[in-house]
């Protein structure tokens, strides 16, 4: 059974789903059915394995919302030997699994092209042994996680000082897998019933070579790698174009994969005219008039770009190789190559952020509209929230994000330039999820049945620091308290603290990753002294 935390719709777009879900259902040996919240495929009489593809931190809960469902054990030590083995990836599972440990089986780490294949033939390999046996035989291969034979270890005081092996043999440290084909992923399945129906999805690029210093989509999928243009991209389009005249064109930086230029050029040919194609967020730098003319030629009435901050001097920090200038060129090209929209991605909370900075976030906004008549402007702008294996996972979340939101809602709405700000308080959450350890694992199993409201997290957070939660009868090991919630989500660590991931390698050390982070707010403070 393989599972996705939300609706049919949602989890049908998702192209990761989509390339475990069809990797799988191509073998001979595995006969797959796929769950969502709201709708599944006929279920097996008996499960063997049963997986889950994460790639938002709020969607982890819903995971035992799933497994009740199916009447599987919530904690994997009250498993026994007719159950099934519960797996899960995708890149929250890779950042930091540990909030969400206690409930699975076993972590894939990494890219699954070639991760998952070795995951399901040494599962058939050792199909009839003793499950910790055969969980046991996982845990030796590189980039599969296997929880139970970890274990956290703390001081007196609840200050985490190790996740170490419980067993000889067991490895130290778990290393993500990284994928170095030639070829990246596209759509396997094109329905109508999708979040965006009827598209083909190709996979452009993968990671981004610009390393903006928040940016968990770029720091860990390292290195950047792009998709062969004759092998790969060209192929993939005409499979999709087959079946579908709408094209998406995916990554984090679509814009930089090295022959782009050629591939626009090839999609300008006359048999493509009626499709419509669209582009996921680009480098603003690389917007050009071929870019926008082509995609107004192809139907796209918008094009998205990221620039994280009005203010030069928190662009220069956050590592965003972004002048005023290039910007105003996006939003030019866009109005004169026939695009109607142009959507902003911005951020507030960044750290040594000030009020100045979130005004001129405003006043570029307020400028690029007065330049640029009859172009339709959106701002979505998130609240920033550390990640594990970025060079800003030891800040916290700022708390006067929350104000900030609205000083930029007062700015630009009476001015007719739409804001879509996400939520500050689902940012805390998220941030609560994607910084703590095991320690969380018991609020999560009992915020369920009101995990949507942000009350149910606190109360929940705040019975577990009273020990009103039971942290020994659900896991296989006691667990001292959480700590203070402002300590998880909004205090700035040291560089030397042991994080919950510390026992999970990315792409980079963490020696790289703090001499990133300094040198991030040492140009913070340069470009600062540059202006006085």
């Amino acid at each position: 059974m393989l599972a996705f935390p939300s609706t049919y719709s949602v989890g049908i777009t998702s192209l990761g789903y989509q390339v475990v879900w069809s990797t799988l259902a191509t073998r001979q040996d595995v006969d797959v059915r796929r769950l969502f919240t709201d709708q599944g495929d006929p279920p097996h009489r008996k499960c063997d394995l049963f997986g889950l593809s994460l790639s938002w931190e709020l969607d982890g809960p819903v995971l035992l919302d799933l497994l009740e469902q199916q009447r599987i054990a919530l904690w994997s030590h009250q498993r026994g030997e007719d159950d099934p083995i519960v797996f899960g990836g995708g890149p929250v599972l890779t950042a930091n699994p540990e909030p969400l440990a206690p409930f699975f089986d076993v972590v894939l780490l990494g890219d699954g092209e070639d991760l998952l294949p070795t995951f399901i033939n040494k599962l058939q390999q050792v199909r009839q042994l003793a499950r910790v046996d055969r969980l046991r035989a996982l845990a030796k291969i590189p980039g599969i996680y296997v929880p139970r034979f970890f274990a956290p270890r703390y001081d007196k005081d609840g200050t985490l000082l190790a996740v170490e092996p419980i067993e000889a043999g067991i490895p130290n440290a778990v290393t993500k897998q990284t994928w170095r084909g030639t070829s990246l992923s596209h759509s396997t399945v094109i329905t109508p019933d999708a979040a965006w129906p009827d598209i083909h999805m190709v996979e452009v690029v993968r990671s981004c070579p610009e390393l903006c210093r928040f940016c968990m989509a770029s720091y860990l999928t390292l290195p950047f790698r792009s998709s062969s243009l004759e092998d790969g991209l060209i192929p993939a389009v005409e499979k999709g174009l087959s079946v579908t005249r709408r094209l998406g064109l995916l990554g984090a930086s679509v814009t930089q994969h090295p022959q782009f230029s050629e591939l626009l050029h090839w999609l300008n040919q006359d048999c493509f005219d009626d499709i419509r194609l669209s582009v996921s967020s680009v480098r603003t730098a690389t917007v050009n008039p071929e870019l926008t003319n082509i995609l107004s030629r192809r139907g796209s009435k918008s094009l998205t770009i990221a620039i994280e901050s009005g203010s030069e001097r928190l662009r220069a920090m956050v590592n965003k190789k972004l002048i005023q200038e290039e910007i105003f060129a996006a939003a030019r090209y866009a109005r004169e190559g026939g695009l109607s929209g142009l959507k902003l991605y911005g951020m507030v909370g960044l750290p040594t952020e000030e009020d100045i900075d979130i005004d001129a976030t405003a006043e570029l906004l307020l400028e690029l509209k007065k330049t640029n008549p009859g172009l339709r402007l959106t701002l979505g702008v998130s609240t920033f929230v550390p990640k594990a294996h970025t060079p800003f996972q030891w800040q916290g979340v700022n708390p006067k994000a929350e104000k900030r939101l609205k000083q930029l809602a007062k700015q630009l709405k009476p001015k007719g330039i739409e804001l879509r700000p996400e939520s500050f308080g689902w940012s805390v959450i998220q941030a609560l999820l994607s910084r703590s350890d095991r320690r969380l694992a018991p609020v999560i199993a009992s915020v369920r049945g009101s995990q949507n409201k942000l009350g149910g997290w606190k109360k929940a957070y705040r019975s577990a620091r009273e020990g009103d939660l039971s942290t020994t009868n659900e896991q296989a090991l006691p667990l001292p308290p959480p700590p203070a919630w402002q300590e998880v989500v909004h205090e700035s660590w040291q560089a030397s603290r042991v994080l919950p991931w510390t026992h999970l390698k990315g792409p980079l050390s963490q020696e790289q990753l703090i001499q990133h982070h300094h040198q991030a707010l040492n140009q913070s403070v340069g470009v600062a002294a540059a202006k006085r």
